[in-house]
């Protein structure tokens, strides 16, 4: 199931903490799935833009909503 997402929620947390649960999560999708993460640090974006760039997954979209970041990550595969 190429198109599944699931969302995780890391309001509250600082990093390393957000880019490392959904490390964790994807795990559970298939490759294609997509995860959405909601977080508050202000490094999130940088972060996942970098991580993802490491890891080859893609990062779909990256928006600030008043301080809530969202951020959309394909898994790779």
């Amino acid at each position: 199931m190429a198109d599944q997402e699931i969302a995780l929620d890391c309001t509250g947390l600082i990093c390393p903490l957000p880019v490392l649960r959904a490390r964790k999560r994807l795990k559970d999708l298939p490759p294609g799935g997509v995860l959405l993460v909601t977080a508050t640090d202000k490094a999130a974006p940088r972060d996942f833009d970098t991580w993802c760039k490491e890891t080859g997954h893609l990062l779909l979209e990256s928006r600030d909503e008043g301080g809530v970041y969202t951020l959309r990550i394909r898994k790779e595969g």
